[in-house]
């Protein structure tokens, strides 16, 4: 069925168009389509399963020159969700039904010009979903997608219309954050749509000037390389999309300059406006109508992912090696090594009550601002060529008062407002409290202390709604940087950092970095447990450590088996073994020592 006469890049809503006409030649009821496809679908996830990576990527500078109506991908979190939106699925053309689905359309025109005014059964009503997508919080640079060439076949405009707009790109505009996340199919977030009457008449031309020198995105947390983007739904279970899921999707660009002046139009008296992406034109915002969509983990995200089963003995070369260098970089401080690469696999497995099962938070003690600046920037350094999603926060009483951690409820807007902390699964954050001084916090600053210590201790995230606080749970690693214990954070673990000697800095290979990410991204995903035999030995020392210390406490107990566990994944064993638990109650006695 597919031929030379669909040209997926350049013309993709030629191929939805001639797969719609073919279901009405079928004789196929129009009225059916609303969340069903008609076979359009099929034919791009053909295509892409073997033409992806020709498929241009949607960044800040490939806006300028990518055209409309072309096929792009887009990788992004969802940082809100704006409800549905109501359009114009079908309409008749005379005595021809055609489509609107997989493109933006303008408001509905006169009766004389537009025959859903006077005869309902000429047209039909579909819904889609609005999704608010932003720049992955904290993303590195190596974890970004491969742009490549493949976007030149996409950029044949004549030079002088490129250079035009990389004049407007230089110039500054406004641009405001995300949306609310009302429960779908509200009334108040559903806005209706018209079509033109002629599809085939639409323009191909120029491309939206996006906006890129002030995207409202919070400070520190995005790189500017990707625009934020309004992502259409179709077709696809409210259960696959989560609010801070990170997504890749590919679609249609699609742009129309009356979109724009529909917008300027619908404001109310008041100023409020009920079309949710009225603030969100295309020519400052670019829509994606998305055809295929997939939920990314860490493992996506590597460059040269081999296919590879990460077995033990493949597993301790790599382990030895990272321990190495992290050892190198702590300076000499083997314990310290050691606790940073449990802390670096560790992630939340389960929820009990209010406790995040598999969360191990790592307070590094001893600092000063001297050590900070070496070390700390060292280690600082490796975590990002580790993870994907790294941020450093500065624990000041300034930052403290003045930062937006939380996000919330614009009501006057309808949106919501995004904040430091809201970031995706499998982040890692570092607070260095080493610049903590002396002063006085005000109650932004209360309140934001409680929300790193409720993070801390329970991984998760309280959304301000003003009326009312909504818990979201998280998985982000922790790791603090401290003089002494610290007081406003309460780690799992404190260890006070001994370093023995500076180590001058040692290059790695990126041969090797792919390889240690291949490593922790792997074995965090292995199964594990714990046989009959071994429970009796970990349940016997586990009492007799209680009777030794009553100091310790169920947490700490609890802390020990997620060290168990954690130590056994580093080597790729998913079973504790008698060898790794030694490991692990020797680890202990090592910190306590230092305590």
């Amino acid at each position: 069925m597919v031929g030379p006469q669909y040209d997926f890049l350049m013309n993709p809503l030629g191929a939805v168009r001639s797969t719609f006409d073919h279901a009405m030649a079928c004789g196929s009821d129009p009225s059916s389509f609303n969340g069903r496809d008609w076979g359009a679908i099929d034919l791009f996830r053909n295509f892409l399963s073997a033409h992806l990576s020709q498929v241009p990527v949607l960044t800040t500078a490939t806006i300028r020159l990518v055209k409309p109506n072309t096929l792009v991908r887009f990788r992004g979190m969802i940082q809100d969700m704006l409800g549905d939106e109501i359009y114009v699925g079908a309409f008749k053309d005379g005595s021809v039904w055609r489509t609107n689905k997989f493109m933006d359309v303008n408001k509905l025109m006169d009766a004389s010009h537009f025959p859903m005014a006077s005869s309902a059964d000429r047209t039909i009503i579909w819904e889609r979903r609005l999704l608010y997508c932003v720049p992955v919080p904290g993303l590195n640079s190596w974890a970004e997608i491969s742009r490549g060439a493949v976007i030149n076949q996409c950029m044949d405009l004549p030079a002088e219309q490129r250079e035009k707009r990389r004049r407007a790109d230089d110039e500054s505009s406004d641009m405001l954050v995300s949306g609310d996340d009302e429960v779908q199919g509200s009334p108040n977030t559903k806005k209706i749509r018209g079509e033109q009457p002629s599809i085939a008449s639409q323009s191909l031309g120029a491309a939206p000037e996006i906006a890129s020198s002030s995207l409202n995105l919070v400070p520190g947390l995005d790189d500017g390389k990707s625009p934020p983007c309004i992502v259409k739904i179709y077709d696809s279970p409210e259960s696959e999309l989560k609010l801070n899921d990170i997504f890749e999707f590919v679609g249609i660009l699609t742009s129309d300059p009356e979109l724009d002046e529909d917008n300027e139009d619908g404001d109310l008296s008041n100023g409020f406006c009920e079309d949710p992406l009225h603030n969100f034109p295309p020519s400052k915002v670019p829509h994606l109508h998305c055809f295929i969509h997939r939920k990314l983990a860490v493992q996506d995200l590597l460059r040269n992912n081999p296919i590879i089963e990460p077995k033990p003995d493949l597993i301790k070369g790599i382990r030895e090696a990272l321990i190495r260098h992290l050892t190198a970089v702590l300076g000499n401080d083997g314990v310290a090594a050691h606790f940073m690469l449990l802390h670096l696999l560790s992630k939340v497995h389960g929820r009990v009550d209010a406790f995040a099962v598999g969360k191990l938070s790592l307070n590094l003690t001893s600092f000063s601002k001297e050590t900070v600046s070496i070390f700390g920037d060292q280690l600082s350094f490796v975590v990002k060529n580790l993870l994907p999603f790294t941020h450093c926060i500065p624990l000041t009483v300034e930052y403290l008062n003045n930062a937006s951690l939380a996000p919330k409820k614009n009501y006057d807007t309808n949106r919501l407002e995004t904040g430091v902390l809201q970031l995706p699964d499998c982040s890692h954050l570092i607070l260095d409290e080493t610049k903590l001084e002396a002063g006085t916090l005000n109650s932004v600053g209360v309140e934001n202390a409680r929300l790193l210590k409720y993070l801390m201790e329970c991984q998760k995230m309280e959304y301000d709604y003003k009326y009312y606080k909504m818990e979201m749970p998280i998985d982000v690693q922790l790791l603090i940087l401290s003089e002494g214990k610290s007081n406003i954070l309460p780690a799992d673990v404190i260890l006070p950092f001994h370093p023995s000697a500076v180590s001058c800095s040692e290059v790695v290979a990126a041969e090797t970095w792919e390889a240690w990410r291949w490593y922790l991204a792997s074995v965090k995903q292995l199964p594990h447990s714990i046989d009959s035999e071994m429970q009796k030995v970990v349940e016997n020392d586990l009492v007799a450590a209680r009777q030794a210390d009553r100091s310790l406490n169920p947490q700490d107990l609890s802390r020990w088996l997620t060290m168990g566990r954690l130590m056994s994944l580093s080597f790729g064993e998913t079973n504790l073994s008698l060898e790794h638990w030694q490991m692990v109650k020797e680890l202990e006695r090592l910190r306590r020592e230092r305590l």
